[in-house]
């Protein structure tokens, strides 16, 4: 005699769950890396290690949760007024990108190779976090 066990699978009809999980996921992820970046690269550059891990998490993190919350603020808003702000918001954040690393390219206080991984493996971390996220999360879906 064999008895077949019923799956249940929750769907939630809150539409902004799966960002919701993904920024969940991805601010933890983004946490550990710079916490091994910090240990890293501190070992490694001392103080300018520190440094250019904590800048290039906030660059790598903070880029891609700026889009998702941006996100998130306009899920109840039209389609085309979520597209406008984010859109507008990744304009923003390139310029501003911009002028902090022009600022900063000549200073000595950060090591470069240390931004760098960590704001790419952060950027990485972040946008596999989100995906996993809204991968994972299972809303109602009604086609047409």
């Amino acid at each position: 005699m064999t008895s077949s066990a019923t799956s249940t699978v929750e769907y939630s009809d809150d539409q902004t769950a799966p960002i919701r999980a993904g920024i969940k996921v991805g601010a933890l992820s983004v946490a550990v890396i710079t916490v091994v970046a910090l240990v890293l690269f501190g070992v490694l550059f001392g103080l300018p290690g520190v440094w250019g891990a904590l800048i290039g998490a906030a660059i790598g993190g903070g880029f891609v949760a700026l889009t998702a919350v941006s996100v998130l603020v306009t899920a109840r808003t039209s389609p085309s007024t979520t597209g406008a702000v984010v859109l507008g918001g990744w304009l923003l954040k390139i310029v501003i990108l911009l002028i902090v690393l022009f600022a900063i390219r000549d200073l000595y206080f950060y090591n470069h190779v240390a931004l760098f991984v960590t704001a790419v493996a952060a950027l990485l971390a972040m946008l596999g976090s989100e995906v996993f996220g809204v991968m994972k999360s299972r809303t109602t879906y009604i086609g047409g």
